[in-house]
């Protein structure tokens, strides 16, 4: 059966990725999640393993999923790991603990700490024009990136048209470029400034200044900046036509429509996501990367302080969530606020984030949820960071 071209997710009302005629290695969502920072606490520790265990169970034997997994740090930095289901349905392996999984938006917390590092150093300003960087390259209907700053791009707050929106058919190697001119086909969605909504363009453009700037991949920018420095040995942005999953990792699935089959959708071309969402990661690192953040270990104060000034963050974030320079503040149920960004891909979605004391949390599952399996996700983190 022919998979039907970006079809609109039912959980998000994003379209789900470019078409191909074999669903299994279809498409990736680059999603979103959110997090955001905490008030002094209501909660001494992270919850209890049972509590988070039993949340897990029920991702798989209620809401279907494949499989579960989670990381969860105390505010010692004490970790705990847990899976539930199995890892492949062909041979009922068992899910690898702290297995890899596609992080999808994840990406764009990386991509952004990248560019905040090049405005610490002088090399990037946040409130510089587009056309800074790269002189008349951002031009559209409505569109002008003289008008445009890297702090809007950051924020999605510049109305460049979601390029995702528009992808054709196969799953294949994209270049850059070739996603940005897609996107500046269409007319623009607003004045910069003036609303925000989210889009990937915005990051591919930032991806391009990063580049431009540094004379270096967007890819050895980040593994230098980032991955490197605070010892993620999970994490990596795959390769140009690197389709399979590098170490121990559980399969993802794809499923067409409600109660169709599984069909296998771990591997194929992550290209069209670059800097908004390409990468590889493991629950435990992301963890590692949000408390880093937090903790000034990768940026100043300064820039860490500019990543953190939100805007509010409309659909598809949910009530009461703000966005920062490419982090996300959402409330917590047992007071102030959690900071992270998640993903959302064919085959796989992370949901988590990490607070100002230094608790973690981020759970995985094996196939793109529903909204109200994604809100059984949230609730899985709620018991991790608040109980």
């Amino acid at each position: 059966m022919r998979e039907q071209a970006w079809q609109k997710s039912r959980s998000s009302g994003r379209r789900s990725g470019p078409r191909r005629t074999v669903p299994a290695a279809a498409v990736v969502a680059v999603g979103i999640m959110t997090m955001g920072i905490l008030a002094p606490p209501t909660a001494s520790a992270v919850a209890k393993p049972s509590s988070v265990r039993q949340g897990l169970n029920a991702l798989v034997h209620t809401d279907g999923m494949p499989a579960a997994l989670a990381s969860v740090e105390d505010r010692a930095g004490r970790p705990r790991t847990y899976t539930a289901g199995v890892g492949d349905l062909a041979t009922g392996a068992k899910v690898p603990r702290d297995g890899q999984v596609r992080i999808g938006s994840n990406t764009k917390s990386f991509t952004a700490v990248v560019v905040l590092q090049l405005v610490s150093e002088g090399r990037i300003g946040l409130d510089a024009a587009v056309d800074t960087y790269l002189p008349g390259l951002v031009r559209g209907d409505g569109i002008d990136g003289r008008r445009i700053t890297v702090r809007q791009l950051l924020q999605h707050t510049s109305g460049l048209p979601n390029y995702s929106e528009y992808l054709g058919d196969g799953i294949r190697y994209y270049d850059p470029r070739e996603l940005l001119d897609l996107a500046l086909q269409h007319e623009s969605d607003f004045a910069p400034g003036t609303k925000w909504a989210y889009s990937n363009t915005n990051y591919v453009v930032t991806g391009l200044i990063v580049q431009k700037v540094t004379g270096r991949p967007l890819a050895a920018e980040i593994d230098r900046r980032v991955i490197k420095r605070i010892g993620l040995r999970q994490t990596y942005f795959p390769t140009p036509g690197e389709v399979a999953i590098r170490e121990r990792h559980p399969k993802g699935y794809y499923q067409d429509s409600a109660g169709a089959p599984l069909v296998d959708a771990t591997e194929w071309d992550p290209s069209w996501a670059w800097a908004a969402g390409q990468m590889v990661s493991t629950t435990s690192d992301l963890n590692r990367f949000f408390t880093a953040l937090l903790a000034g270990r990768l940026l100043p104060q300064a820039e860490l302080d500019q990543m953190r000034t939100t805007v509010p963050a409309g659909y598809p974030f949910p009530t009461g969530a703000r966005y920062g320079l490419g982090i996300v503040s959402t409330p917590l149920s047992c007071g102030g606020v959690y900071w992270g960004h998640g993903g959302s891909m064919t085959g796989y979605e992370t949901r988590g984030g990490a607070t100002e004391d230094g608790r973690a949390a981020n759970v995985a599952v094996t196939t793109q949820p529903s909204r109200t399996t994604k809100e059984h996700m949230d609730g899985v983190l709620e018991t991790a960071l608040c109980r």
